[in-house]
């Protein structure tokens, strides 16, 4: 059933996406904004017991939904786990805003696509204009950090939840998934402490259970690019992260396997002089990506997501056999 709901659920998706700031992930935020206003007494302890409050009733709401509609019947229970997969898994929840920057570059509307880039980032309001927050940046730069969002946000909106979803049962992965990484994103926001930036104490728990999660499957979805993608490349690439000691950043290792796999530089320059640092750092030699690497990026994407649709259908199979 797992299988043939995930395969409904991304034809779903593709008619009617789930739209950004959908209730569903308002009252996620909400709930996460609640539980940290009544528990953050200023200590690592109470982040721990605000993540444990949170994630626990969301895997505990939606493993009781499940079983209530499994004792109804069984096409209950297939559309609780549409409905889950709708709510944790999908492209369109982020792939509207790298279309609408691919449309920009398109109109030679450099200004356009830096602005929709940084409402899609978050770096500003949706009602500021564009005029207000671009100045001046290069093509290869809008290119640059739309691609390494999208792959990114390709990971942690679609490989990720996938993977728990194929590893645990029934519904449990996905949320589990989806709830850690919100959490790690809503409660850790850096504060500046004279020249050092620090972590909030109740937010470190959250980042560091996320890091746990995701740990996984990052690689997986870092193998998947090289295995779609440019092989060689994409392995000097990640065996140079490595190598610099940034590969326990699942970001940096997604962005150093998927820049590699594309042919491209699409990591930060902060980043890129991390990795070329020390006396085994590397020097990535991939080209500055164009809008036309847009459209590359897009396919490194789609064909990820085959092979790993493909994966979780032989695992099906084998399933099915082995009964």
């Amino acid at each position: 059933m797992g299988f043939i709901a995930l395969i409904f659920t991304l034809l779903i998706e593709q008619g009617r996406p789930l739209a950004a700031g959908n209730p569903v992930h308002r009252a996620a935020l909400a709930v996460a904004d609640f539980v940290r206003a009544n528990t953050d007494a200023g200590e690592r302890r109470y982040g721990a017991l605000g993540w444990f409050l949170v994630v626990g009733a969301a895997v505990f709401v939606a493993v009781l939904l499940e079983r209530l509609a499994s004792a109804v019947h069984p096409l209950a229970a297939f559309v609780v786990h549409v409905a889950v997969l709708y709510s944790t898994i999908g492209f369109r929840q982020f792939s509207h805003a790298f279309t609408e920057i691919q449309v920009a570059l398109a109109a030679d509307d450099p200004v356009g696509a830096r602005g929709l880039l940084d409402r899609w980032l978050g770096r500003v309001d949706a009602d500021d204009s564009i005029e207000r927050v671009v100045h001046g940046v290069s093509v290869a730069a809008i290119c640059r950090d739309a691609i390494a969002a999208a792959l990114i946000a390709a990971h942690r909106h679609v490989f990720g939840p996938l993977f728990w979803y194929i590893l645990l049962p029934g519904v449990t992965g996905p949320v589990l998934y989806r709830v850690a990484e919100l959490l790690a994103r809503r409660w850790t926001h850096p504060v500046v402490e004279g020249a050092t930036r620090v972590e909030e104490p109740y937010g470190v728990f959250a980042d560091r259970a996320f890091h746990v999660v995701d740990w996984l499957p990052a690689r997986l979805s870092a193998a998947g690019f090289a295995v779609v993608g440019n092989f060689e490349d994409a392995v000097y690439c990640w065996r140079g992260a490595v190598a610099s000691g940034t590969a326990s950043d699942s970001r940096a290792l997604l962005l150093a396997s998927g820049g590699g796999a594309l042919g491209l530089r699409i990591a930060e320059p902060g980043l890129e002089a991390r990795w070329a640092s020390g006396d085994q750092g590397f020097d990535w030699p991939g080209a500055e990506p164009d809008a036309g690497a847009l459209r590359s990026a897009v396919g490194l994407v789609w064909r990820s997501v085959v092979l790993w649709i493909s994966l979780f259908a032989m695992v099906t199979i084998a399933a099915w056999l082995g009964r």
